[in-house]
């Protein structure tokens, strides 16, 4: 396991996408729960709660499905700005996803939020990953 917290709980969300699991467990950290937060804002899944283990804290996501072939919400999730090359931008060039119908998640020093928050507040930031 690797020091990309964000990195590993988009690799465990993409996993259980693909098995069709119900629910994923990923370590709880700020920048998780945040991430997840927006997830669950935004439709992509049902529900997160935290559940502690032996002084561990996990996040248990409850991912959403349609149709009878369980077709995930999340499509595809990609990771922008890893630990060896950031990725930033200022509010005029945060870029759309798929014309508007996915999401960007942004690190921003009001913390984090969609791109459309941070161009509604002006702001820019740290481009951490790719929602649609």
């Amino acid at each position: 396991m690797s020091n990309d917290t964000i990195a590993n709980m988009i690799t465990y969300i993409r996993n259980a996408n693909l098995e069709k699991t119900k629910t994923v467990q990923v370590p709880a950290t700020n920048l998780t729960r945040n991430i997840g937060r927006i997830l669950l804002q935004e439709g992509f899944i049902e529900n997160f709660r935290e559940h502690h283990e032996n002084k561990n804290g996990f996040l248990v996501f409850t991912l959403k499905y349609q149709g009878r072939k369980k077709k995930p919400y999340i499509t595809t999730l990609r990771r922008i700005s890893k630990p060896g090359l950031r990725m930033y931008s200022n509010h005029k060039e945060i870029p759309k996803v798929l014309g508007g119908m996915g999401i960007v998640t942004l690190s921003t020093s009001q913390g984090i939020m969609t791109d459309r928050e941070a161009r509604e507040k002006k702001i820019g930031g740290e481009i951490l990953c790719y929602v649609w």
